[in-house]
């Protein structure tokens, strides 16, 4: 069909037509039958994607924009919550639930989870990425590995995971940030030479666009930084290496002769930049001889968190199929020491059973009958809190 991309629109998802059929079918045999039963649906996740410890919970503020005007009650954790899969008696962890008439909400299922696990998936890599380069930043420009109407949902779960910018127009726009990028190889082919294009960068680019060549285009990459410090001086903000380990040698070897180079002719100020095919091991080889880090597929394909919604109680009374858990919860983090604690909503309790501080609960209500009571927080917001959390965490296990 032309005049359309093969994406939904924001009408067709609203209308629950990106849901499975068996979704719609059990709504239609309900309604034949005279029956909507009020339930209570809770949304947690499998054990997540490469043995990760723990994830970063992020799609709430687009539940929030299907579910509005859906008579239900909707409660979770606040966003950028950092938390594993069980509790610490072992126990799946809520992230959310909905609480309303089943056949009013059960086409939004499919469209749901698949808001939070790209989402969150995207936000444990980039926070996973952040933990490791530490104060190095991290730029985000996966965005050409993926379907481009999901860019802006990308750069906001990356920005919030910890990235420190983003590079899509639009995915900037929305978050209140200046989009961040360098040159690509392609303006230096067209104009014929890597020097060319940096005088011309120079030239056109506003003064608050930091000067960063790229330098591995034609020539050995150190040959061309030096170039390029020679050209631009103290304007030269920095070079950028794109060329993969598998070129020649190692990155890590390359990068240390550019910055020796760069030193040795006085040129300490130019800051290196690495980009192409990063991931943790990478960022963890070179965060100590390079500046910052453009990160691209890593992030934008990372796995998804495999969320599922299971009712757990019917008309009120506790009920969940095998391998669940029946009734309602409560979700409880201690202030200390970062654990988790499942109870029944009936049996909440105030201190930490392994350290004995407070504990506070996690699951604020942000739906009722429809309507939106709390709204979704600024992402900058949401990102330091992120920081926050993985700084007291390690990467390879959860408190």
């Amino acid at each position: 069909m032309r005049g359309r991309f093969n994406s939904a629109n924001y009408k067709e998802i609203k209308n629950g037509l990106t849901t499975d059929i068996y979704f719609v079918r059990t709504v239609e045999i309900l309604k034949k039958e005279g029956v909507n039963p009020r339930v209570l649906a809770e949304f947690t996740m499998h054990r997540p994607p490469r043995k990760w410890p723990w994830v970063v919970f992020v799609g709430l503020d687009e539940v929030l924009e299907l579910l509005e005007g859906v008579p239900v009650d909707l409660y979770s954790i606040p966003e950028g919550t950092v938390l594993p899969y069980k509790d610490s008696r072992g126990i799946k962890v809520p992230v959310m639930y909905i609480e309303g008439p089943y056949a009013d909400f059960a086409v939004y299922e499919t469209p749901i989870l698949g808001l939070i696990s790209q989402a969150t998936g995207i936000a444990t890599k980039a926070a996973r990425i952040k933990k490791i380069a530490g104060d190095k930043l991290v730029l985000s420009f996966g965005i050409r590995r993926m379907h481009p109407a999901i860019a802006p949902m990308i750069d906001r779960a990356s920005y919030i995971g910890g990235c420190d910018a983003v590079s899509s127009v639009l995915g900037a726009k929305l978050l209140g940030l200046k989009p961040t990028g360098t040159m690509p190889h392609a303006l230096i082919l067209a104009l014929g030479s890597p020097e060319r294009a940096w005088l011309a960068f120079d030239k056109y680019m506003p003064e608050d666009v930091p000067r960063i060549a790229l330098v591995d285009t034609i020539s050995d990459e150190k040959r061309e930084a030096l170039r390029a410090a020679e050209l631009l001086g103290e304007k030269l903000y920095g070079v950028r290496l794109d060329t993969p380990s598998s070129r020649r040698g190692n990155m890590r070897d390359i990068v240390l002769e550019v910055r020796w180079e760069l030193d040795l002719m006085g040129y300490r100020h130019v800051k290196i930049v690495v980009s192409g095919g990063l991931d943790e091991e990478s960022v963890a080889e070179l965060r100590d001889v390079a500046d910052a880090f453009g990160v691209g597929s890593s992030i934008s394909n990372a796995p998804a968190v495999d969320f599922a919604m299971d009712i757990v109680e019917v008309e009120g009374k506790p009920i969940a199929k095998r391998g669940k858990l029946a009734g309602g919860k409560v979700v409880m983090r201690c202030r200390s020491c970062m654990r988790y604690f499942v109870y029944p909503r009936s049996d909440i309790k105030d201190m930490c059973p392994v350290c004995g501080g407070e504990l506070e609960s996690l699951l604020k209500k942000y739906i009722e009958n429809g309507k939106i009571i709390r709204e979704p927080e600024d992402p900058k917001d949401i990102r330091k809190r992120v920081l926050e959390q993985i700084k007291r965490i390690s990467l390879e296990s959860y408190p």
